[in-house]
């Protein structure tokens, strides 16, 4: 053993890598390296999804108020601030007619990440089957495998324009062994808003096999064609479902990471239970301005799904200029395009060499499928960005079919 070896705890554990067996398919999140390939290139960077304006004045000015005030600064209690817990269950009245009790019905998150691990290590026994529309968000797959689950992908297929569920696919998925349905909608990345008949044939597909439902419902107010239809609000689903929402890509506040869940009160119990040895707790002072945020008028939600279609038809005719197959997303602030109408057909290779063949990162869609040849000519960009910066962006595209 070299003096190296002897320094790395585990090292003589008969030669294995450090990291367990669960977490070993994974490594740095695409993510992270697409964004470190935009700073390195000094491209425009449409691979992560985070806006490039900040969010409300009168938002970021109640966090300033709530430090200065001595609000949050210290730990807060464990479920949540009760004036953010109370204004996550009037905005689920409000928008969706589901009544939450605040006191034992929402639980604060560090962030739909955070609540999506710890639902799924609440509730996942080691060799629960979890099913999940593929392609996911990665994280999704990473969670499933801390909980010891194993994770059943159910293809989301693109046809006419746009991403589909084949309702036949996800029922033909359900075993004896299944656990739960981890569902996304509106769905990153595909930008897919399931319709009022498919969530109704999830829940009856839930209640038939007795299913647990982990909803993922960050993208609920980036709806542009469609409507948004919590799972929660079907026949026999409310005592069966974790739904999971975040202030990130409502309010353009992604760093702050506050999110929450609205169960039961045995679900949130059991979810706490997790998420209490995880973060235990986290943004204070936050969690007061987020408070406010969800009490902004309508006006506001409207202004910001508004804003985002223009944009959204803004990238879409560049890329379609540019060479791209584009799929026009109904919700998220997504857009995933086919590369070969641009004599391509690897996604991985096509957003490695992009920010030096155009000026642009984009994010390869093949690595949020476990079914890699079903993404592999398929690329996602990000349009939650200024009007200007997609312009460029969209300019800059068009050399590819100049070359």
């Amino acid at each position: 053993m070299t003096a190296g070896q002897a320094a790395v705890p585990g090292a003589r554990d008969r030669g294995r890598g450090l990291l367990n067996h669960r977490l070993a398919e994974f490594g740095t999140t695409i993510f992270a390296e697409m964004s470190a390939l935009a700073v390195r290139t000094g491209a425009i960077n449409l691979g992560q999804g985070f806006p490039d304006t900040d969010g409300p004045e009168e938002i970021r000015e109640a966090a300033v108020r709530a430090i200065r005030d001595g609000r949050g600064n210290q730990y807060p209690p464990g479920p949540g601030i009760p004036e953010l817990r109370t204004a996550v269950a009037e905005h689920q009245q409000r928008f969706h007619d589901l009544a939450y009790d605040p006191e034992t019905e929402v639980l604060i998150t560090a962030g739909a990440t955070e609540a999506i691990a710890a639902s799924l290590l609440a509730l996942v026994e080691p060799g629960d089957e979890v099913i999940a529309l593929e392609p996911y968000y990665d994280s999704y797959a990473a969670s499933i495998a801390m909980a010891g689950g194993t994770r059943v992908p159910v293809t989301l297929r693109p046809r006419d324009g746009a991403y589909h569920l084949d309702l036949d696919e996800l029922r033909d998925a359900v075993t004896d062994r299944t656990r739960l349905i981890l569902l996304n909608s509106p769905h990153n990345p595909t930008g897919t808003v399931l319709r009022r008949d498919e969530l109704a044939a999830v829940a009856e597909l839930c209640v038939e096999r007795d299913l647990l439902a982990v909803t993922d419902e960050v993208y609920e107010h980036l709806v542009f064609d469609g409507e948004h239809h919590p799972l929660a609000g079907f026949p026999g689903m409310r005592e069966r479902t974790v739904t999971i929402s975040s202030s990130g890509k409502t309010f353009s506040l992604t760093g702050w990471k506050v999110g929450w869940v609205t169960a039961t009160p045995a679900l949130v119990s059991a979810v706490r239970s997790a998420k209490q040895y995880l973060t235990y707790v986290s943004a204070g002072p936050f969690q007061y301005a987020v408070a406010e945020a969800l009490a902004l008028p309508d006006s506001y939600y409207t202004a910001l799904r508004e804003g985002l279609r223009a944009r959204r038809d803004l990238l879409a005719k560049g890329l379609r200029e540019a060479g791209f197959e584009v799929f026009s997303p109904a919700g998220t602030y997504f857009i995933t395009t086919d590369i070969r109408p641009l004599g391509e057909s690897d996604g991985v290779s096509f957003c490695l060499a992009l920010p030096e063949r155009a000026g642009v990162v984009a994010v390869p869609t093949q690595v949020f499928y476990d079914h890699a040849a079903a993404g592999a000519p398929y690329v996602r960009f990000a349009f939650c960005k200024r009007e200007d910066v997609l312009r460029q962006a969209a300019e800059r595209l068009l050399t590819l079919r100049e070359g």
